[in-house]
């Protein structure tokens, strides 16, 4: 008789197998699932898993105790500049005092910081802040650390201006980096943004993530500027550090922003313009935490370029922000609803634990605390005339 090689126990065999083997891999999905979301859970505040070890950056030199830091510190009449000036160290100021908004608010800024060297100056000007660096060094001064946060801000002015922005953010930066490496700075610390993360799905945002999807001109100038940075770091050895901003708002902010166009508004009884359906959020930061923040890179020479998220890592939707603006002034919004707006993200939210760990990053102001400060300074200026 034909043999078939047909044995009847093999069939059995063969399907319990399979069977075990899909059993398995449920199995592995299962704990997968519920591991990823345990962990998702873990890190809604932003800080996630503690497990990361940054101990191998290194940290270049200690500043000598007692002797003084002479900063220049680029967009001067910004209001972050504006509380760095405390401590004692010299300041020579640099900003161009352009007319993105207001230049009454960057004149009163500084007015505000008299006691310092200013200069007007578009920070592109090679010439002109040469000749600053050099006068530095005359007096007996000479520039000890840099500190860039001047920029050409906005998503939505970007789409329509771009090439402003790649003359002040772009060519800008490239003329300090230079300066950085022609006169020797010790340390080279300069505002990014959280625009690089561009549509990031994954949340909240770690320096790690990729960032090559802007969705704006600024967010694509402002990588620009990390990765020339990172190219001067690496063929000067000039120690630097990029602090990318989250949403930064409080007293004297700027007027194109919605925590002041909303208070504005909601305070005179003007309309707001909701764009969307209110859920895209923002990780709104108070500029006591961003100074915070600012500092301690200051302070701390990286050997190679670190990147930094300095946000309040606690995301509010648009809808609950609009709510918290109008329990701090103490009226309704008048809304008018709007499309969606180009270049805007769904979503920021800060993954602080580098921060925390390298520069003792703690942000301590809550968004419903840092609007009603920001709306008691609005009314105490502009409410009572």
């Amino acid at each position: 008789m034909h043999n078939t090689g047909y044995r009847p126990g093999l069939r059995p065999s063969r399907k319990n197998w399979i069977i075990a083997v899909i059993l398995l891999c449920l199995g592995l999905w299962l704990v997968i699932t519920v591991f990823g979301t345990r962990k998702s859970q873990m890190r809604a505040s932003g800080d996630g898993d503690d497990d990361v070890d940054y101990s191998t950056v290194e940290v270049v030199g200690k500043w000598p105790e007692g002797r003084k830091k002479v900063v220049l510190l680029t967009g001067g009449a910004g209001f972050i500049a504006r509380f760095l000036l405390g401590r004692g160290d010299d300041v020579i100021i640099v900003d161009e005092v352009n007319d993105y908004y207001d230049i009454t608010i960057k004149e009163d800024n500084l007015a505000f910081l008299s006691s310092f060297a200013k200069h007007r100056l578009d920070i592109a000007d090679r010439a002109g802040m040469r000749a600053i660096f050099d006068q530095a060094q005359t007096d007996g001064a000479p520039i000890t650390h840099i500190c860039h946060l001047a920029a050409r801000a906005g998503v939505r002015y970007s789409i329509e201006n771009p090439d402003v922005y790649i003359h002040s953010n772009l060519q800008g930066t490239l003329v300090m980096l230079d300066m950085a490496r022609d006169y020797t700075v010790t340390n080279f610390v300069f505002a990014s943004s959280s625009s690089v993360y561009g549509e990031n799905k994954k949340v909240p945002f770690a320096e790690t993530d990729r960032v090559d999807n802007p969705v704006s001109p600024y967010a694509a100038t402002k990588r620009a500027c990390e990765l020339l940075a990172k190219t001067y770091n690496h063929l000067y050895g000039i120690p630097m550090s990029g602090l990318r901003f989250f949403t930064v708002y409080g007293p004297r902010g700027r007027p194109d922003m919605a925590p002041y166009k909303f208070i504005d508004a909601i305070y005179n009884g003007k309309p707001i313009n909701k764009f969307g359906d209110g859920t895209t959020s923002r990780d709104y930061t108070f500029v006591s935490d961003v100074v915070q923040g600012i500092v301690a890179t200051i302070d701390m020479p990286f050997a190679e370029l670190q990147l930094f998220n300095l946000g309040n890592s606690r995301t509010i939707n648009l809808n609950r922000f609009i709510e918290v603006v109008e329990a701090a002034v103490g009226k309704k919004a008048v809304i008018n609803h709007m499309p969606p707006q180009p270049g805007d993200v769904p979503i920021t939210f800060a993954d602080l634990r580098k921060s925390k760990q390298l520069l003792g990053y703690d942000p301590q102001v809550p968004i419903e605390e840092g609007i009603k400060r920001m709306a008691e300074w609005y009314i105490e200026k502009y409410g009572k005339a």
